[in-house]
């Protein structure tokens, strides 16, 4: 999932080598944490959060084949 994420993101940004992510598993959760550059972070959300909602759908749609949840923090 955390690769998934990453190749994604990559496409998404200006500045792809800023591009970071954190893996914080728990027992029934799992915790990404996607770090890009300050002026990316306007494409990875996306429109009105649009992006960002698909991405969180994407990691859920996989969390959910192991039996866990993902929860998406994006930071910069």
């Amino acid at each position: 999932m955390q690769e998934l994420l990453e190749f994604i993101a990559r496409r998404l940004v200006e500045r792809p080598e800023s591009v970071v992510v954190h893996c914080v598993p728990g027992d029934t959760k799992i915790v990404f944490r996607l770090e890009v550059a300050e002026e990316d972070i306007g494409k990875v959300i996306g429109r009105n959060g649009r992006t960002a909602q698909s991405l969180r759908v994407l990691l859920a749609a996989v969390a959910a084949r192991e039996g866990k949840r993902a929860i998406l923090e994006i930071s910069n």
